[in-house]
């Protein structure tokens, strides 16, 4: 398989970064000598100092005057806008200029500039006629092209028992594979499917359906014979073949010994994936997202290569036929750091105003519906069951601080107490042996903490990327698995969090796992209400209502808190002057019953002040 260096679509890639190298190398030729010219005849270059700080304020003034001067492309009046700029946390009007904002205030402070050649001949203006306009929102945890792939495969989000599970399976069995997911054995009671449930109606087909947490997956007999599974395996490091009472496989493999079955299934073509691209992009703008961070299609026991393939194959050629509908950011599989940073180093992190070169993921344990998130203390249902290491420390270690050492940043999936204490020690540990920097180490889900770790996340400038519909379905199962206790005191202690001074970057971990009486999409106006009020489904009070947000954090979380927690709040998560003019219009007008009631749905979202939905 040609790696990405040596495919056409790079190489053109390449040629157009080259362009603009160029472009923006000459720019900065000029600025330089305009700059140093009037220093220089002044002789105030005393030593290097004098001129760096000379030249960072010469910097200053050149982007003030290119902000504030020109003719908008929009002007956005009659608005409630919140900003998520803390110096200008709400006004009523802005301007656009070339995809960016060059102008934010209230409605006067925007006509007065438009006596300063702001508005001309060609100047549009949106009404908003007092509705309530947000940053674009940024989803921090999603597998995208996953997403669009699931949304043309077999949905099982909705089924509630035995007999429903086999009709749905029923259903599709024309296909050669049969793929699909979404399932929550929780929702019927609990008992686990198995191969037998549907051997009958699959005889011809292997199937292979993951779990709504994808750390769990089921597999018909045919599928497992395929893939030369047997009831006289032994468990691998990292997994787990699920057996009845009479040691025989049911099925069910979890997270590492899942690669027995996807290393099987045959590669999804190129032209799916573009498909399935452009299918979550245009989801995704319908619920307001405009940035995403790719964590890709990596799981334990998969192909570290599917990310580079998406992101040759997919996000590249989308970009270069100018496809790109949403802005991403991409995460890569740890073990391939060496790879992502010699991409950085010839190209940058940014490739173009769509796609960013974000960092490394890596995994601690599983999760804590497949009963394989790692804990301290064993699982009230499961005496003998801790949980599971999918990755071997020390080797996770090693990797994390040569990653560290390149200048990438670091994402590790944890879930269980004992998962997170690990990385966090072991964050502290890389800190240490690579001494300070801003790297932004960031933990994904970070869902159960020991009383007194939040404290944690803040001292050491952890990143939690957290997910707050996941509580939805984890509400009855918590209880069920870990107590009331260990589930009430540390479950999504996203307040706790925040008031040790936690950044929290919001996201869905679509398609992952979304809970089942939802749409299962991106959905950032759900997961804030869920943040805000944290009853899940057949509930009458909050779970832990100690840790409901407001809504103004819960906004941040998904605007500007998640472009800081990727080293992108330098062009997005604010609207704030020169920034790019990403924002959504909402259904409502009054602030007051937003916070009050979490509720509104979403009437536009602008993409560099070009509206792209609808």
């Amino acid at each position: 398989m040609p790696t990405i260096h040596h495919t056409e679509i790079y190489t053109q890639y390449q040629t157009k970064m080259r362009v603009r190298w160029l472009s923006v190398s000459a720019t900065m030729a000029i600025l330089l000598s305009i700059a140093s010219l009037p220093l220089l005849t002044q002789n105030t270059i005393n030593n290097y100092t004098t001129f760096t700080s000379s030249f960072s304020n010469f910097l200053k003034i050149f982007r003030s005057k290119t902000v504030q001067r020109g003719v908008a492309d929009l002007i956005v009046t009659n608005g409630t806008i919140f900003t998520s700029d803390d110096s200008l946390p709400f006004a009523q009007s802005m301007a656009i200029r070339s995809g960016r904002i060059i102008q934010v205030g209230d409605y006067s402070s925007v006509q007065f500039m438009s006596t300063q050649d702001l508005a001309g001949p060609g100047t549009r203006e949106l009404n908003l006629e007092g509705k309530m306009v947000v940053p674009g929102f940024i989803d921090s945890h999603v597998h995208l092209i996953s997403g669009g792939l699931q949304m043309a495969r077999v949905e099982l989000h909705d089924v509630k028992s035995k007999d429903h599970f086999v009709d749905k399976v029923k259903e599709a069995v024309a296909r050669s594979w049969l793929l699909g997911g979404g399932w929550n054995n929780d929702f019927w009671g609990g008992e686990l499917p198995m191969a037998s449930w549907i051997d009958d109606i699959t005889p011809h087909n292997p199937v292979w359906l993951s779990r709504i947490d994808g750390h769990m997956g089921l597999a018909n007999s045919l599928a497992l014979k395929l893939a030369g599974t047997s009831s006289y395996m032994n468990d691998p490091d990292g997994g787990a073949i699920i057996r009845n009472s009479n040691g025989e496989a049911t099925g069910l493999l979890v997270d590492s010994t899942m690669k027995l079955i996807t290393s099987c299934i045959p590669e999804v073509s190129v032209d799916v994936r573009r498909e399935a691209l452009m299918r979550a992009s245009n989801l995704a703008l319908m619920r307001g997202v405009t940035t995403v961070v790719d964590v890709g299609r990596y799981f334990p026991g998969s192909s570290t290569e599917t990310s580079w393939e998406d992101f040759s194959d997919v996000y590249t050629w989308a970009d270069l036929v100018g496809k790109m509908l949403i802005r991403v950011c991409l995460f890569f599989p740890i073990e391939t750091w060496a790879r992502l940073r010699d991409l950085k180093y010839k190209a940058g992190p940014k490739l173009s105003e769509k796609i960013y070169l974000g960092g490394v993921k890596a995994f601690a344990d599983g999760s804590l519906g497949s009963s394989s998130a790692l804990f301290h203390e064993p699982y009230v249902d499961e005496p003998h069951n801790s949980g599971l290491e999918v990755a071997d420390i020390n080797s996770l270690h090693g990797m994390t601080v040569s990653a560290d050492k390149a200048g990438l940043q670091v994402a590790i999936h944890a879930i269980g107490d004992k998962a997170n204490a690990l990385i966090l020690d072991m964050y502290a540990s890389v800190v240490s042996h690579n001494g300070f920097r801003d790297r932004r180490f960031r933990i994904e889900h970070a869902q159960h903490l020991v009383p007194g770790m939040a404290s944690r996340f803040s001292e050491q400038a952890i990143i939690a990327s957290v997910q707050p519909d996941h509580m939805l379905d984890d509400a009855d199962s918590a209880i069920k698995k870990l107590g009331i206790e260990r589930a009430t005191k540390g479950s999504y202690v996203f307040q706790s969090l925040l008031a040790s001074g936690t950044k929290l970057a919001f996201g869905s971990d679509w398609p992952v796992r979304i809970y089942c009486q939802q749409v299962a999409d991106i959905n950032p106006l759900g997961s804030m209400r869920t943040a805000m009020k944290r009853i899940p489904s057949g509930w009458h009070e909050a779970w832990s209502s100690s840790e409901c947000m407001n809504l103004s954090d819960a906004l941040k979380a998904y605007t500007i808190w998640a472009a800081h927690g990727c080293f992108l709040d330098k062009d997005v998560g604010s609207i704030s002057p020169g920034k790019l003019a990403d924002f959504v219009v909402l259904s409502t007008d009054s602030w007051d019953e937003f916070s009050r009631e979490g509720s509104a749905y979403v009437e536009a979202t602008y993409m560099g002040g070009i509206r792209a939905f609808p």
